[in-house]
This record gives structure tokens, sequence and C-alpha cells, in this order.
């Protein structure tokens, strides 16, 4: 590794600033956005909703168009994020909507959102299983009131309550049951304050919203912290050294605690004027709770073979629940690859087989169950274990369209990587 990596923005960032160009209902610019699959999922339901998108460099511009839309369908492809959002949000836009997708987006759950959104008013038809898409909304019904939600399966739930809220005709009072991956919420609470909403925490699992003008104007799309962790966890591996630009240690995005336990394995993790940098170490085998950073389970899973001793992964088990069974996916293409791991309903524990050993190099074509993020942390796998190819490299668009590209440039192998 050398260099400096310049990682994409954030996909739950630019979800959550389409989110809010769609709820100020007033020109929203956004600043270096994602671009990638899912993001373009997002903007096309936009211009379905009436708004006029402008795209000029790294500047995207919504806007709304003056056109009346009364009904329309929206394909969410295998978005997880687009579609409880729009779950939600939709029931703030008056007319009839269906929502879709692939199908194992019609495998994810939606009833939790749902069963909340019910006593405030929303009005929702499922046209397949219960549950699930393929579902029609009926927009503008969000009136307000009490409810109650269970967020134990995903954060969406409740970032997608507190948006719509802002929306609503009446005040909204949450009483969040259980809740994974709070730090999302957190990211979706800062842009809603900062864009003059109002989200109230009175009491510890009591969340309360009520009606507002979003200011709309301009959102800075920040780097990407899930994306960052590839190339970290590549120099951990691969040795030499990677400056993550325009990283920040101090960033709100949950990821960032990725880095915290890159350095507690032992690789070399500091702060740099440009951002953060990031070294090869003697890596070591840690215990850890992943319930707020389940996006990294994977990528923490490719670095356990090569450490030393037994890598425990805990409290996960909303991790089945993505665009894969992401513990399923990386326990049986680890195994396919020759390492060791145990599969447990809620994590993963994997010996570090390779740490004093050398990996196996007979050829293997490892799956990655059409996820984005089993590809890229088996492509960490495949930076020390010879002769591993990845089948369906190209899911890798639905958030980092440029991956391969940019790993060949981290590991040199062309002029930009050595800049």
């Amino acid at each position: 590794m050398r260099g400096r990596a310049r990682v994409p923005p954030s996909k739950s960032l630019t979800h959550r600033g389409y989110a809010v160009a769609l709820l100020a209902r007033r020109p929203t610019v956004l600043l270096r956005p994602l671009d990638a699959e899912d993001t373009r999922l997002f903007q096309r339901a936009l211009e379905t909703l009436g708004f006029d998108l402008e795209r000029a460099g790294e500047r995207v511009r919504v806007a709304p168009s003056g056109r009346v839309v009364e009904r329309g369908q929206i394909d969410c492809g295998n978005a997880g994020t687009l579609f409880r959002f729009l779950v939600a949000l939709l029931a703030t836009v008056p007319g009839e909507w269906v929502l879709d997708g692939v199908a194992r987006l019609r495998e994810r759950p939606i009833g939790p959102l749902v069963e909340a959104l019910v006593p405030l008013g929303v009005e929702v038809d499922w046209l397949g299983a219960p549950g699930h898409a393929p579902m029609l909304v009926r927009g503008g019904t969000l009136t307000g009131g009490v409810t109650s939600l269970d967020a134990g399966e995903s954060s969406q739930y409740l970032s997608a309550l507190l948006l719509a809220g802002q929306r609503a005709t009446a005040p909204i009072e949450i009483e969040v049951e259980r809740l994974v991956s709070a730090p999302y919420v957190d990211l979706t609470i800062d842009l809603i304050l900062a864009q003059g909403g109002v989200v109230e925490r009175p009491d510890d699992g009591l969340f309360r919203t009520r009606p507002s003008a979003l200011v709309g104007g301009e959102i800075a799309i920040e780097a990407d912290l899930s994306a960052a962790a590839y190339p970290a966890a590549a120099a951990a591996l691969a040795g030499g050294e990677i400056l993550l630009e325009g990283v920040s240690l101090d960033s709100r995005q949950g990821d960032r605690r990725f880095l915290e336990l890159l350095a507690r394995m032992g690789g070399r993790v500091e702060r740099a004027a440009a951002g953060v940098r990031v070294a090869r170490g003697d890596l070591v085998a840690i215990d850890a709770d992943m319930s707020d950073i389940p996006d990294q389970v994977p990528t923490l899973a490719a670095l356990a073979p090569f450490a030393r001793g037994t890598t425990r992964v805990r409290n996960v088990a909303h991790l089945r629940l993505k665009e894969s069974d992401r513990l399923a996916a990386m326990a049986s293409e680890l195994r396919r690859a020759g390492a060791q791991v145990e599969e447990l309903a809620d994590g993963l524990v994997i010996p570090g087989v390779w740490a004093d050993a050398d990996p196996p190099a007979a050829p293997v074509v490892v799956d990655p169950h059409a996820d984005h993020r089993i590809a890229m942390a088996m492509a960490l796998v495949g930076l020390r274990r010879p002769n591993l190819s990845i089948a369906d490299p190209q899911c890798v668009a639905k958030s980092y369209p440029l991956f391969w590209r940019d790993l060949a440039h981290w590991l040199g192998e062309s002029d930009e990587g050595k800049r």
C-alpha cells in the first residue's frame, strides 16, 4: 500500500440529503454526493415524485418542478435505506405510491415501521406478502400522535420516522423498544437539527418531533467512513501505509469505530493533517460487540484469519437482513478460501489460522452473494491468500463503483496510485 486514498462520499449521508430535499420542498444542493447504484435509485425516485435534478460536477441540485404528480411506482432495487426511508417519507406526499424492488428486497422486512406508522394515520396496502414489498403507500396521511417502534432490526425505521415527522400535520411521540446501529440515528438527528427541524429526546428510548420547515440550501457530504474501512484494512494486511484523505477520527459516522478496532488489532492508526494514516502492524485477535457498526463485520472478518488468536464478533443478528445474510455469506466464503469459521446466531468465531502459517494457494472462486460488502471484504482476503478470484465483481457498484480501480491504485499498480 502507498500514497493516498480519496474514498467516496458517504452513502448514508447522501441518502439523508436527498430525504431532506424531498421534505424541504425547496431548492437543495448536495455537495459531493455519492454517485452509486443506490443513490441513483433515490434520484430517480425524486424525479418520479415531481422533482427536477441538475447535475454539475460534484454538485446535484434538487428542486420542485411544479409538475403535479398524484401516483407513481418507485423501483428501490435492493436499496434497503431508500426503501425504508420512502415508506415513511411518501406518507407526507399526497398521492398513491407503489414501492417494489428486486427479489432480495422483497425478503427484507418493513413490518415494524408500518406498524409504527399506522397509529399516526398512515394507510398502507400490502400488494404481496404482508410486511414486505411490494406495497402501496397512500400519501398525505401522516397526521401525528403517539406510537411505539421496534427498531431491533434496523435503525433506519427510526430515522425514517424522525425525518417524516418534520412534515407531519401534528407532533409525533415515538417510544422505541429496541434500537441497533444507533450512530446512524445520530447522523439523522444532526442533519434535521442543522436544517432547522425539531427532534427532542426527553427520556431514554423516547423521541419527539413536530412539524418544521426544513431550509434546504447546501448540504456537504463528507467522506464515507464505511468505504474508508477497506483501504485501512488493506494497509493493515498488505503492509506499507496509506493516507485516508478527508477522513476524521472525530466524525459522527458510526463506522469511525472500525478504525478504533483496527488499532486494537495492532494496525497503526494515526491522525494526520490531511486525514488519517494507517499502516500494517502485527495483528492480534479481538472480541468485539459490533451491534452499532454491522456493516464492518465482513471487513473485520476478512482480517481475522490473519490475526493471532481467535476473533469473536457478537451481537449482530440483524446482519442477516442486509443485502445478503452477511453472517452466513462471510462464513461460507471464508471457509471456501480455506479459513475456519464458526457461525453463531448473532456472530462469528474465527481462529487466526493464517497468523503464523501460509494460507492455501489452490485456486478458488468465492461468491459475494450479490452483496457489495462481501465482495470488498473478500478482496481484502485476496491480498494475502493467493489465487483467490471473486465472482460477480460488479456488485460493488451498489455503494462503491470504482472500488476495483481504487484498489489497484492503492497497491501502486498505476501511476495515479503512486501520487
